[in-house]
């Protein structure tokens, strides 16, 4: 029958599953077979699968006249593959057939064969073509039952290409750089060594086309071929190449013959005398004139020593310490030692497998990792902590010129150890970092309440401790000065004295100097029996009594204490005294500071106004508020100072800076102050002199200062001011503004003379003065400061419900809203939370109007009849007033003032009288000259006017006017 006739046969259809399940294990297969386990693989599914009685796989020999040479069988009898061993290439065979025709072919068997199979048998052969198209073999099987199926025959092709995809990738290295049936004693013999050191290269010529081959003597060596019987035949040669080897030399002999370049290939040969050598052969494909491959020209040589040298290398690389495997320039795994087995499991499933495609060697980023220090050209290292078993390891990779070696080398213990080191020196750090902060934080507290906080805030969180208690040495006791974690009930029942001659643990660590650590309640019963159920009211089981020692003596006692039980490490110990010491110090500072303080806080309230009088043209209240930064007091004042005429002076002032001097220097401005307005200077004169007072004290005292006197006869407010802010003015319907004054410079720093303004001020309004400590700040400009002021100024009705402007008839319940106001102000413009580096005061005046009927007003004429009328209208209005017991000295008064008018000075002349607290009697004229009271001798016949009217008088002065003088007296009323 016709081979394509049999072909053409229609065989019962087989399932397809078999087939595709067979070709699905294959291809999932990973890369650690040899190329011979390969072949041999593929015949066992090739017989499997088409229930043959055996299989053979042929190897395409190039230029060899019996091209095909036997390299794997299976199930088949000796005698059977002895006659398949070499295949020409006229012989009509099945292999030959489906080499020469590219194709799969089927042949049923012939009985001239030595070894008689069962009837209806053949032999279906599957070409093993690589992706060029060139052929490297054949894999034949024998079948029983006639013609493959379809569906077998696609097996078969799908197997064929996947032996060919084998193939065609490079060998995997074995165990060791040497295989295990390689002994020493196949390298033993004399001849051999003979040879080895005689012989060094040989040179060898083959044609690819009719498969002769010449071989000088050296290569005859080599090959351990004797001259005398070598029949020339490269088959023979093939013969000699160990079966595992031949799929390799085979594929790369194709391989040059393919690509028209060099041949090269290192195989083990199998002498004719029983050894066993390692030899590497290279060549190059020579064209004929055709320009088709003619011959290959080359040479042999043996590394048999070499091999045995890499095989004790391999030896100890297998059996180091450490993992050690190589991959090849496509990471594929070529060598493991036994300590990467154990990592990365069982070296026949490794090799030809990508390092970070074994399974257990999936670490994240490895792939990366390791194609960024190959591509680097260094040796580099990472550690990387391995999935398996969660240790760490250091690779170490280390490129060559065929790939990369790698180096495992296990870290676990020495990062522990490091992270230990490490975690070490982190606690000593954030220790030497936590008393650094510690250090600075209480280097901010100044008051014994400020450190008591401080160590509340940062030392209890550390130790995980859940009270303190503070007592210093005050005489023979120790003094309560703090604490916190306590509940206000077991801090009343506490006594505020200890005395340091009771058994306690406070006295015991200030008598010794040394701290007491009392573990749990047990222990402190135990060591201290004599003290009271109260200590442990208190809910806390574990206490460390630390002393406050300074400069070699103990101030106090520090309690940190525990709600559990708790033992107290050697580390504990040492951290907890050297806190101790720290928090002493800040202690005996702030102790320092609060008793300096106390007295600077005596000394700004003493040059204050301890009260503010009380008069009829305002009704006062002031109030101040002293810097919460630092020690130094400030140099803001206040004064209300009562004038003639029922008028009165405000003032408010700040002497720039702060400190001893600032304050001494406030009091002597208030002095000035004082003193001026009592003189009856005019506002700009009085800054005046107050300008020259700070300049005489050095170029680096200035002062602020606003000097506002209010006349409430007819509703004026005169108002002059050195480099102050402008006050508010509030007015009876409640709205608020600030008047535009002139702004001259501070006192010290201005030329005289200074700008006034005169207001109308209507009665029932608030004048509001204030220093620039209210509005001014590191947090806000002084423009936001005073609409702030002026926001609350409006939106702050005091606690009766009434606008900060609304008048109240009594005038102490008005002085109590007033005050009120002042700490309102206070409250809001100076933030509990923000401490200021300024001290600031607020003055707040209500201003009274007088009474239209309480003021009387007479011109005068300048004649001596001037002195009658005066008498005449000061009697008419004392009886309309009901003060008739006062006529009589009015009218002397008045008669002497406008008498000395008539006889010393000019006109116009006018008389005022105004009803008040007191009878006021003001005599004006235009003269500028002052009297003077002087002594009078008995010979003297005038001069003793003036010494009337202040023997009359409550008492009596003058003030200048802006057209001349005025003279008035007050006498109390009856």
């Amino acid at each position: 029958m016709a081979l394509n006739e049999q072909l053409g046969q229609a065989p019962p259809t087989a399932s397809l599953a078999p087939e595709a399940a067979r070709m699905r294990v294959l291809r999932n297969m990973g890369d650690g077979q040899t190329q011979a386990e390969v072949l041999q693989l593929a015949l066992h599914h090739a017989v499997a699968e088409l229930g043959g009685l055996g299989g053979m796989v042929h190897l395409r020999i190039p230029g060899d006249s019996r091209p095909l040479h036997l390299a794997a069988t299976g199930g088949l009898p000796r005698e059977f593959a002895q006659e398949w061993e070499t295949l020409g290439r006229q012989a009509e065979t099945a292999p030959v057939r489906a080499l020469r025709d590219g194709a799969l072919v089927w042949l049923p068997t012939i009985d001239t064969q030595t070894c008689a199979l069962p009837a209806d048998t053949g032999i279906v052969a599957v070409p093993l073509l690589a992706a060029e198209g060139s052929s490297l073999g054949v894999l034949s099987v024998v079948t029983v039952g006639g013609v493959p199926s379809v569906a077998q025959r696609d097996f078969l092709e799908a197997l064929a290409r996947w032996v060919c995809e084998r193939l065609a990738r490079p060998a995997p290295a074995t165990g060791s750089l040497g295989p295990a049936w390689w002994k020493a004693e196949h390298l033993a013999g004399p001849g051999l060594q003979q040879a080895r050191e005689a012989v060094r290269v040989g040179s060898w010529v083959q044609d690819l086309r009719t498969g002769d081959v010449i071989y000088d003597e050296a290569t005859l060596t080599v090959l351990g071929i004797d001259p005398e019987t070598f029949d020339g035949r490269v088959d023979t040669v093939v013969g000699l190449v160990h079966p595992d080897d031949l799929p390799r030399v085979v594929a790369a002999v194709e391989q040059a013959v393919r690509q028209r370049g060099e041949y090269a290939a290192e195989y083990r040969l199998c002498r004719s005398d029983g050894t066993v050598v390692w030899v590497e052969a290279r060549a190059q494909v020579v064209l004929g004139e055709d320009g088709e491959p003619a011959r290959f020209v080359g040479t042999v040589w043996d590394t048999t020593q070499k091999r045995a040298a890499l095989d004790s290398v391999a030896h100890s690389l297998l059996h180091m310490s450490d993992g050690f495997l190589t991959v090849d320039a496509d990471w594929r795994i070529e060598f493991v030692n036994l300590h990467a087995e154990r990592l990365l499991g069982p070296s026949q499933q490794l090799f030809g497998r990508v390092l970070w495609d074994v399974a257990g060697a999936e670490v994240p980023g490895l792939e990366g990792r390791c194609r960024q220090a190959a591509a680097a050209g260094t040796p580099t290292g990472f550690d990387v902590q391995w999935p398996a078993n969660r240790r760490w390891y250091r690779l170490r990779l280390v490129p060559s010129p065929d790939g990369v070696t790698v180096y495992l080398t296990d870290v676990t213990e020495k990062r522990l150890a490091d992270e230990q080191r490490a975690a070490a020196q982190r606690a000593a750090a954030q220790r030497t970092t936590y008393i650094g902060r510690l250090n600075a934080a209480l280097a901010e507290a100044v008051s014994v309440s400020d450190v008591v906080d401080t160590v509340a805030e940062r030392v209890l969180p550390l130790f995980g401790a859940t009270g303190l208690f503070v007592q210093l040495v005050d005489g023979e006791s120790l003094r309560v000065a703090g604490s916190a974690g306590y509940s206000q009930e077991f801090l009343d029942n506490c006594p505020d004295r200890t005395s340091l001659s009771d058994h306690s643990p406070f006295t015991d660590a200030v008598h010794h100097g040394a701290p007491q650590y009392l573990v749990s309640e047990r222990e402190f019963r135990e060591r201290y029996p004599d003290v009271p159920d109260l200590a442990f009211a208190g809910g806390k089981q574990a206490w460390a009594y630390l002393p406050l020692i300074v400069s070699g003596r103990s101030v106090g006692c520090l309690v940190i204490s525990f709600s559990r039980p708790r033992r107290f490490s050697e580390e504990d110990q040492a951290l907890l005294t050297a806190l101790g010491g720290l928090v002493a110090q800040a202690l005996e500072r702030a102790r320092l500071y609060d008793a300096e303080h106390t007295r600077a806080q005596e000394l700004q309230r003493g040059l204050l106004p301890p009260v503010l009088p009380s008069v009829p043209a305002v009704t006062t209240a002031a109030h101040y508020v002293p810097a919460t930064k630092g020690l130094e007091v400030g140099g803001d004042w206040y004064d209300v100072i009562p004038l003639s005429a029922e008028r009165v002076a405000l003032v408010i002032g700040d002497v720039m800076g702060h400190g001893l001097s600032e304050a001494a220097t406030m009091g002597r401005l208030r002095t000035a102050v004082h003193t001026l307005a009592g003189l009856e200077l005019p506002p700009d004169e009085l800054l005046s002199h107050l300008n020259d007072l700070v300049s005489d004290l050095g170029d680096d005292f200035y002062a602020t200062c606003l000097y506002a006197v209010y006349d409430p006869t007819d509703q004026v407010c005169t108002i002059v001011r050195a480099g102050h802010p402008p006050p508010a003015l509030v007015q009876p319907d409640g709205t608020v503004h600030f008047p535009q004054l002139p702004q001259n410079p501070p006192l010290g720093a201005a030329t005289p003379p200074f700008e006034t303004v005169e207001l109308t001020v209507p009665a029932g309004s608030l004048l509001v003065l204030y220093t620039d400590g209210l509005v001014e700040s590191a947090f806000r400009d002084i423009d936001s400061g005073m609409a702030h002021l002026a926001k609350t100024l409006i939106n702050a009705p005091l606690s009766d419900g009434r606008d900060p402007g609304a008048t109240i008839a009594d005038r102490d319940a008005d002085a109590r809203h007033l005050d009120q106001l002042c700490t309102e102000l206070a409250s809001a413009l100076l933030s509990a939370k923000e401490q200021t580096s300024d001290d600031t005061a607020v003055l707040v005046a209500r201003t009274h109007a007088l009474p239209a009927g309480d003021v009387a007003f007479r011109e005068l004429p300048e004649d001596p009849i001037a002195a009658g009328q005066a008498r005449d209208y000061i009697r008419q209005q004392l009886t309309d007033w009901h003060l008739d017991d006062l006529i009589w000295t009015t009218e002397l008064i008045a008669s002497e003032l406008v008498g000395n008018v008539v006889r010393h000075a000019r006109g116009p002349i006018h008389l005022r009288l105004i009803r008040s607290h007191s009878l006021i009697c003001e005599v004006s004229d235009g003269s500028l000259t002052t009297p003077h009271i002087r002594r009078a001798i008995e010979t003297d016949e005038g001069g003793r006017g003036l010494q009337l009217v202040a023997a009359l008088s409550q008492r009596w002065g003058t003030r200048y006017t802006s057209n001349g003088k005025c003279i008035w007296t007050e006498q109390l009323l009856p």
